[in-house]
């Protein structure tokens, strides 16, 4: 019998979420969200460290969730790339793109039950073609989000777990976060409209199975857009 389709299997209701990075932002958003949605949120923090295997197993163990959003990360040292170290340049690379290698082999060695996604929180600091030169290796630790989202994706869909991976870019600085605030000081540009509570209306969409098909999603002031 062939598997479902995905736009089938993903237009599902969440019961049981787990937010990672839950204290940021975008995070809180999510959490307040999905929670007046109606789902069961475990909000994991700084407390918990998603970098180390053996706590992403066990939050996964803990929530037994069907949604999995990825918020956490840090703050980039924004300065030109003469002034950035080896260690303040890759440390976007030696912890968002590790968390997300992290929950994504866990979601798939666990595996989550079929109909499950995982949301990582990238950025769309990688679509311009100059990056982000101000905050050494972030616009490509983003950028290497993305394609990881799609290869979990292929493994997902190679063994027919039903699990969906997507990974999801603000393309505007968002308003209201470390982040956002820290950009627009460096580079002199205005926070969008696009806010925390834009963000997670967004994770909220991809929840209910918009645009099934897709493992990179951009989110704007205005939505959901493919990339």
């Amino acid at each position: 019998m062939d598997p479902p389709a995905r736009a089938d299997l993903y237009c599902m209701t969440t019961k049981r979420a787990l937010v990672i990075g839950a204290g940021g932002g975008v995070g809180q958003a999510t959490v307040s969200a999905l929670r007046e949605a109606g789902a069961e949120v475990a909000a994991a923090g700084s407390d918990r460290d998603a970098t180390d295997p053996a706590q992403v197993a066990a939050l996964l163990d803990e929530a037994d969730p069907d949604l999995v959003v990825v918020a956490a990360g840090v703050r980039p040292q924004m300065a030109p790339i003469e002034d950035q170290t080896w260690e303040s340049f890759s440390r976007t690379w030696e912890v968002d793109v590790k968390i997300a290698f992290e929950v994504g082999q866990a979601a798939l060695a666990r595996p989550l039950r079929p109909g499950s996604t995982v949301v990582v929180m990238a950025s769309g600091a990688w679509i311009n073609v100059g990056g982000s030169p101000r905050s050494g290796g972030y616009a490509g630790a983003k950028r290497m989000q993305m394609f990881m989202a799609r290869y979990l994706q292929l493994a997902s869909d190679a063994r027919g777990l039903g699990i969906r991976f997507v990974a999801l870019a603000p393309t505007e600085l968002i308003a209201g976060t470390r982040i956002g605030q820290a950009a627009s000081d460096a580079y002199g540009r205005e926070t969008g409209p696009l806010d925390p509570e834009g963000v997670a209306r967004a994770i909220l969409a991809v929840m209910d199975g918009e645009h099934p098909e897709a493992t990179e999603l951009a989110v704007t002031s205005a939505g959901l857009e493919a990339i």
